[in-house]
């Protein structure tokens, strides 16, 4: 445990990449293969299974110690979160005294093996709230600050840590020298982190492959209109891009999988793709988007929604959330990795594959033409008519990479719709930003009041942010809890990427991915926007309507 955290504090403290892999590749390569798995398992962030609530915790540490409760409330917005606070006051605790008196002799010295596998894994078996506090509290007493903060975490499901997966797969690469492409899908989907699994994970050759397990997604990068305008057009495709959920669809060993693009398991979630995949030959993997679908268009992705996260799918959510798979790529054919292969040849195969195995609720991406640049805006300008929210161009010759390689793949988005909106609620971040107002609702005119249409908390930078925050504690009206209702007078540019009908919102619309483009300093509250003008954009290109 001591060696893990040791590994979270080098991560989570400095912004130097190479710093972070080195950091990492260290661990690797001196701590042993039984930690080592379970490290790699919470660095990808394979689980999030929470064992007690911060809410327990909170409890638990306010029976022991002789801190009332408003001022540890006060200490929480200060810090934003409760394990770390937990940590924070801890260490002034007499729990804590008792502690630093133990000798290195005295302290146990756990292993994480033996944190993950035999210690945390008692709570499920406590019977009574009692039990649960004598285990926390007797592991508390046993760590140092840092070590309680990261165990407060592994018990509450909140552990995230700063690096990426791209990061530790790196560090892992130059740890154990094997290339970062070929543990990158050796690490894909999930795993049971053993011994065994980690010795298979770093064999130079892989001796046996999971029937279940995905291949990394590439991914499209923003499009460099400057340096695009220079290429051949007749050596790049271009498809619509879809809001869905980007998947792929695996029959291996007489099974079936979905994964997604966020390497959740979600075959259940999609029945009707099971028949289609059993038709196809033993060994293939799709790529593509699963979007709800009618008649010619996509759904809002609010149906698309009401699918995730379900347990079993009804008939009747099938009936009100029809989906459709919009193949992309054929990554495996009768067992045999395709990925090296040029995007032309692996497309020409996965249209005759879907040609001899024709599906009501699959189909491929349309190659549109386009022979110039110009045409290609031309293209982009009109997506929303289709229900796309722009193009994805792809050089005929790219394979299939793993991540965002620059070059190969790149997304051309339409410019985000907007909306001009008055600011009217504001509330404190979490995390870093507990001590500053970042969380901010947005209202609209219907007549002469202003009806909330928006939450957003990114687009500002930290001086507009100290300037925002300063100017809101002066200027709060009311407060609701955390929450503040403010003077109704800045104006805010809101951009999102869809709008639909939602008779959740007293506004009536619903908008996906909200966030803030300029702060309109120029623009008084009553020229604002209203929610007639919000309607004309959800005519012009809304989804259908969010009713639950």
């Amino acid at each position: 445990m001591q060696q893990f955290t040791q590994l979270f504090q080098a991560v989570d403290s400095t912004t130097s990449t190479n710093a972070k892999v080195e950091a990492l590749q260290t661990y690797f390569q001196t701590e042993s293969p039984e930690n080592i798995v379970w490290a790699l398992y919470l660095l990808l962030g394979k689980t999030r299974k929470r064992l007690i609530t911060s809410n327990v915790l909170r409890k638990i540490f306010l029976q022991i110690s002789d801190i009332p409760e408003w001022l540890f409330e006060d200490c929480y917005a200060q810090v934003g979160d409760s394990a770390e606070t937990i940590a924070l006051l801890l260490h002034q605790s007499t729990l804590k005294d008792r502690a630093a008196t133990l000798n290195a002799a005295e302290k146990p010295t756990i292993t994480l093996k033996e944190w993950m596998e035999v210690i945390i894994p008692k709570v499920k078996t406590a019977e009574t709230d009692l039990e649960v506090t004598e285990l926390v509290v007797s592991w508390w007493s046993v760590l140092d600050d840092f070590e309680v903060f990261v165990l407060n975490k592994l018990l509450t499901g909140a552990f995230r840590v700063g690096v990426s997966e791209k990061l530790v797969i790196k560090g892992l690469a130059q740890a154990t020298e094997i290339p970062e492409s070929v543990l990158a899908h050796r690490l894909m989907g999930d795993f049971v982190p053993t011994i065994a699994f980690y010795e298979q994970l770093i064999q130079a050759e892989e001796t046996e492959r999971s029937p279940s397990r995905p291949y990394p997604f590439f991914l499209a990068s923003s499009l460099e209109e400057d340096r695009f305008r220079t290429e051949n057009m007749s050596q790049w495709q271009a498809e619509w891009k879809w809001d869905g959920i980007r998947a792929q669809l695996i029959h291996r060993s007489e099974q079936c999988f979905i994964w997604s693009r966020g390497e959740d398991l979600i075959t259940h979630q999609f029945p009707e793709f099971e028949a289609f995949l059993r038709s196809l030959p033993d060994g293939v993997v799709l790529d593509g988007e699963i979007l709800c679908w009618q008649g010619d268009r996509p759904l809002n992705f609010n149906y698309l929604q009401k699918r995730l996260g379900r347990k079993r799918v009804t008939q009747k959510v099938m009936d009100e959330n029809p989906v459709r798979l919009i193949a992309y790529d054929l990554l495996e054919l009768n067992g045999k990795d395709l990925r090296e292969n040029p995007l032309s040849d692996r497309r020409r195969w996965m249209l005759d594959l879907l040609a001899q195995h024709p599906s009501p609720f699959v189909s491929y991406s349309e190659a549109l033409e386009f022979d110039t640049f110009e045409a290609l805006q031309a293209l982009r300008a009109n997506s929303r008519e289709y229900g796309a929210e722009g193009l994805v161009i792809k050089a005929l010759n790219s394979p299939y990479l793993v991540g965002r390689k620059r070059g190969y793949w790149w997304k051309y988005k339409l410019d985000p719709m907007s909306l001009d909106a008055v600011l009217i609620y504001a509330q404190a971040g979490s995390g870093k930003r507990a001590n500053l107002f970042t969380d901010y609702t947005f209202a609209l005119w219907q007549g002469e009041d202003l009806v909330p249409f928006a939450k957003a908390y990114s687009g500002l930078d930290n001086s507009e942010i100290e300037e925002l925050d300063k100017w809101i504690r002066k200027h709060t009206l009311e407060k609701f809890g955390p929450v503040r209702s403010v003077e109704p007078i800045h104006v805010f540019e809101i951009g999102f990427e869809g709008i639909s009908e939602s008779n959740r919102h007293k506004s009536g619309i619903s908008v996906r991915f909200p966030r803030i483009l300029r702060w309109r300093k120029d623009k008084p509250a009553q020229e604002a926007d209203t929610i007639e003008t919000a309607n004309q954009l959800l005519q012009q290109y809304g989804g259908m309507a969010d009713t639950d």
